[in-house]
Parts: structure tokens; C-alpha cells; sequence
């Protein structure tokens, strides 16, 4: 029996969903029902294969949130595990990447790739493994049986019937509304953007179409140098090698708040989330710090946080991603970064900013530590509202508790951490001209941070 292995693909963005989804903290790490996007994924791969079989493309910026969220579920990761590239190169590298990594292990493994931000239907492993014999031969992509004539998804023409799927045909953009109802029609399916095969068929396929990309691999790949193309222009659109295999259970890309919508749970005015709603239907409302109440709106996404706040119709959701490429022109940071800020140790809220000053509440996760670290262009005060310090300070070591402070001079060495066995939480007033977060020297990190 071949020995089965998942790549899960976590290095979107999703800027769709701004303002919830951003650069440090993307859609597939978001909470759903329960567990992050992310979560369901990995928890979807472990009913695959084992823990040590998992591979996760993802790139710096998110490696501890994968790993938070993977020991979250009570499950471990080895960095050997954890692919991350450099930049982005769309799905071909990536998932060469992974499978060059697998074969090291195993010359004829089969290997699942999941989009990290999809959900998926309790019934879908079933269907999934029913795929298992065509990897003998083929590259199975799954296609999912339109409920709708969606504008959103591509298509697959399915042509000469296999054991428990179809040769694929052809391969379809994203249409228009009359061409997508001519597609659903004919009996095409939505791409998943899922698939399976076998180690050597795709090595093989990969040869034979995209040569170059294969022979990087081989030879020690120069990563800046690989093109940005997706396994469905690389491959997928040229071979003959091609099955499709339909998933008839519940599936979602959850690409915009209009998707969100969709698999929420609604009133009886069909309104979602959290809010008071007079005359008002087919809402998406989530919100973050304030109560929301609606009078006379119709099909409207209400989407709040600390330091943004979106309003749109339901029907224009995908224009979200267009403002998000106005704002990242304007190098507006709001795109990027959350008030709420995740990182290895913890996290840090930002409270307040002015000229000269900016205030934090800090976090510390019990057993971590900040870096050992100083800043050129600011000095720091702390004081501990819940939880105990231990505080390095220019080679000093000490203790501060609840309701004690101490001070940071600018040019100084200093560490933040937590011995204790319940959250530190710490404000921070921060006192500089320059106070970004780029005005930082690491010498000791356990994160292996620069």
C-alpha cells in the first residue's frame, strides 16, 4: 500500500476579506465555526495520513502561526515540515517544492494538496480516497458540482468517463453569468483547486511541460530565478494525464464576505451575526469592539475592527480586493497589519499613537520570551497589570509584579519574558521619533528571528 502524504498550500493573502484578513494575519488563519480555516485543513489531513506526513508551504511571516495553530490542536511540527518560501511564486514551485521534500522519503508516495483557506464538507474524505486508484496513471483534480451558475470559479469540461471520475476535457476561466449557466448546464464542474497524484506521474508530467522548473529542483533550485506560474498553466492545461473526480459534498472558498455569508448561520430575516436588525435582510454583519444595529438595509456587509470599518452591498464583495490594491498603492499600512498583533511569544494590541509616543498592551504566553533585543530611537516604560516579569535589563536580571514598572533607556539591551504559568500582560508607552517596528537589534531570539 502507498504510503499517503498532505501538502497543504498556506501562503495567501486573502485580501477579500479586509478588513479581517490581512498581510500578518490572512484569511486561512481566521476562527470559522470554531477552528481556523488553517485547522480544518490540517485536521482534514491527518484523517489522510499521519502527523509526520504533513507538509506545510507557507513563508516567515506566518511560520509561528502555523505552528501555534498546529500545537493549538495538540499536534507537533518539525521545521523540516514547514517549507517557506522566499517570495511568492504562485502554485507550481510550491507544490514542486513539497513533493521534491516527499520524495526523499518515499519514491511513490501519494500526495493530497489543499488549499489551506477552503471548507469542505464532513463527507469529503470518503470521496477524497475513492480517487486513490486513478493515481496510477493520472494527476485527479477534484471538481465540485455547481449549486449555482458562479462567475467566480473556474470550470472543467469532464470528457470520457473513468473508474470513479472523468478524463478532463478542458479546462475553463472564470465566465461571464450567461456562459457560466451554459457551463452548469452542460455538466461542468467548479475547480477545487484540490488534487492528488502519484510522486513519479507527477514528476513526469512536470518534465515533459515544464522542463526548466523540473531540472531547478534537480540541480538545487535558485528560488528568485523559478517562474510564478500555477500547476493549471503548467501542467494541468497541457497533459493528456488529467482526471477529474466530482465531490459532491458541501465546499466553499470562502473568497468573500459573500461566501461567509452564504455558510453562516442566519435569522429569520436571513440576517448574520451579532446585531439588532428592524426591516432589514440578507445581511453580513461581524463585528469586533462595537454593537451593531441595522434599520431598512438589504443585502449589505457590515465588517468592523478596532481600526476599520467596511460597508458595502453584498452583490459588489469581490470589489473589496480592488480597494485593498488602492490602499497598498497609497502604502497604507491598514492593509498589512492588525491593532492585534501576533507573534511567536504572544501578541501586542496597540492602544494608542501620536507624535512622539505610542502605547501598547503586551502579552506574553506562559514558558515564552521576548528576544533579547535593543532600539536606537526609543525608550520604553512598563508596567505589569497581570502575571509576573522576568525582566534582562543592561545584564541585570529581575522580577516585576503586578502594579510595578520599570524603564527602558534607548541604546540598551533588554528581554521581556514569562517563567510563570499564567499570560503576563504588560502596558508599554514607548517615547521616540521613530517608533516602527523596523528600529530593532537582536542579538539572542528562540525564534530564530534577524
Amino acid at each position: 500500500m502507498h504510503q499517503i502524504y498532505s501538502v497543504i498550500l498556506a501562503g495567501g493573502i486573502g485580501t477579500r476579506l479586509w478588513p479581517l484578513s490581512r498581510t500578518y494575519y490572512p484569511k486561512q488563519f481566521l476562527q470559522v465555526n470554531g477552528h481556523s480555516l488553517f485547522q480544518k485543513t490540517y485536521l482534514r489531513s491527518i484523517e489522510m495520513c499521519r502527523p509526520d506526513c504533513i507538509f506545510i508551504v507557507t513563508n516567515s511571516l506566518h511560520h509561528f502561526l502555523v505552528k501555534n495553530q498546529i500545537s493549538e490542536l495538540g499536534y507537533q511540527i518539525s521545521d523540516e515540515q514547514i517549507l517557506l518560501e522566499p517570495s511568492g511564486k504562485n502554485t507550481l514551485p510550491a507544490i514542486t517544492w513539497a513533493v521534491t521534500e516527499i520524495q526523499k522519503k518515499s519514491n511513490d508516495a501519494r500526495v493530497f494538496v489543499f488549499p489551506s483557506d477552503h471548507l469542505l464538507g464532513e463527507d469529503a474524505i470518503r470521496e477524497l480516497k475513492q480517487a486513490l486508484p486513478l493515481t496510477d496513471s493520472q494527476i485527479v483534480t477534484f471538481g465540485i458540482v455547481p449549486s449555482i451558475p458562479h462567475t467566480g470559479y473556474g470550470y472543467i469540461s469532464p470528457g470520457e468517463n473513468l473508474q470513479t471520475g472523468f478524463k478532463v476535457r478542458e479546462f475553463k476561466e472564470k465566465p461571464d453569468a450567461r456562459t457560466a449557466k451554459e457551463y452548469v448546464d452542460k455538466g461542468y464542474f467548479w475547480n477545487s483547486g484540490i488534487f492528488l497524484f502519484s510522486v513519479p506521474v507527477f514528476k513526469s508530467e512536470l518534465t515533459k511541460y515544464q522542463p526548466d522548473i523540473a531540472s531547478a529542483f534537480e540541480k538545487g533550485v535558485v528560488w528568485d530565478e523559478l517562474p510564478s506560474i500555477s500547476i493549471d498553466y503548467g501542467i494541468l492545461e497541457h497533459s493528456d494525464a488529467i482526471a477529474v473526480v466530482p465531490l459532491s459534498t458541501s465546499w466553499s472558498d470562502l473568497g468573500n464576505f459573500n461566501a461567509w455569508y452564504e455558510i453562516s448561520e442566519k435569522d429569520e430575516q436571513e440576517n448574520t451575526g451579532d446585531c439588532v436588525a428592524i426591516d432589514s435582510q440578507g445581511n453580513f454583519v461581524t463585528t469586533q469592539d462595537r454593537f451593531a444595529a441595522l434599520i431598512g438595509i438589504q443585502n449589505t456587509i457590515v465588517v468592523e475592527t478596532p481600526d476599520a470599518l467596511l460597508i458595502c452591498r453584498r452583490d459588489m464583495a469581490e470589489k473589496v480586493g480592488d480597494l485593498v490594491k488602492g490602499l497598498k498603492k497609497k502604502n497604507n499600512p491598514i492593509t498589512e497589519i492588525h491593532q492585534l498583533v501576533y507573534r511567536p511569544w504572544g501578541a501586542y494590541l496597540g492602544l494608542e499613537k501620536g507624535p512622539g509616543f505610542q502605547i501598547k498592551r503586551i502579552t506574553v504566553d506562559p514558558g515564552n520570551r521576548l528576544s533579547l533585543q535593543r532600539h536606537h530611537h526609543r525608550s520604553e516604560h512598563w508596567v505589569v497589570i497581570h502575571g509576573t516579569a522576568d525582566v534582562e535589563l543592561d545584564g541585570k536580571q529581575f522580577f516585576i509584579r503586578p502594579g510595578e514598572s520599570t524603564f527602558v533607556p534607548a541604546g540598551v539591551m533588554h528581554r521581556l519574558g514569562n517563567s510563570g504559568k499564567i499570560p503576563l500582560e504588560v502596558i508599554e508607552v514607548q517615547i521616540g521619533e521613530y517608533l516602527e517596528e523596523d528600529d530593532i537589534e537582536r542579538t539572542e531570539d528562540d525564534y530564530q528571528r534577524k
